[in-house]
């Protein structure tokens, strides 16, 4: 099991799915959070949740809400709560929309990181992937700075920072569940 601390993030506006996606059913689970958490505690010591307000969830879990910001869905205020709750040097994140990423993936970053880099991410193809990967404390001061001028773009973070890029090509595996259809696709993947 992994000891660095796991981070779901499921706390987005969901707005091209036209529902929650963190609430939406898979993989035998009520809910896609739940399919994630599930599957993530089987790889992790520790797993927690980051959102915006845990009430939406009828489950029990560590849940870490994002700190208080002017009606943003973006990471970046989860990332500030995370480091700030649990006073970690750093922590893999993870989007609830990605059910797809496996254990070879994670266990790749996991081994690639270094304890000098800001960040150690994946990339499809070399596309940035910036919700699969592992950030340092480090980068802490610039969230600030990003959320203070509502600048939620973590590329642009991670073009500024001291990276460690790990491409992979499965393009399967990075399905992201964005709208109605990609969501179908993934119910059929998963059965």
């Amino acid at each position: 099991m992994f000891d660095i601390p796991c981070v779901i993030f499921a706390g987005g506006k969901s707005s091209r799915m036209g529902e929650d996606k963190a609430l939406l059913p898979f993989g035998g689970f009520d809910t896609l959070t739940q399919y994630q958490l599930n599957k993530l505690q089987k790889l992790f010591k520790n797993v927690y949740i980051s959102c915006k307000t845990k009430d939406k969830f009828d489950f029990s879990a560590e849940f870490i809400e994002d700190v208080k910001s002017d009606n943003t869905f973006a990471p970046t205020a989860g990332f500030i709560a995370v480091f700030e709750t649990l006073q970690c040097e750093k922590f893999f994140a993870i989007s609830v929309d990605t059910p797809f990423i496996d254990s070879d993936i994670i266990s790749a970053i996991i081994d690639i990181d270094k304890d000098d880099s800001d960040a150690t991410i994946a990339t499809l193809d070399s596309k940035l992937q910036p919700m699969c990967g592992i950030y340092h404390k480090s980068l802490l001061d610039e969230l600030k700075k990003m959320l203070e001028t509502d600048n939620h773009k973590l590329g642009f973070l991670l073009k500024n920072s001291n990276v460690t890029y790990v491409d992979f090509k499965e393009e399967k595996l990075f399905l992201n569940l964005n709208n109605q259809q990609e969501y179908k696709q993934a119910l059929n993947l998963i059965q």
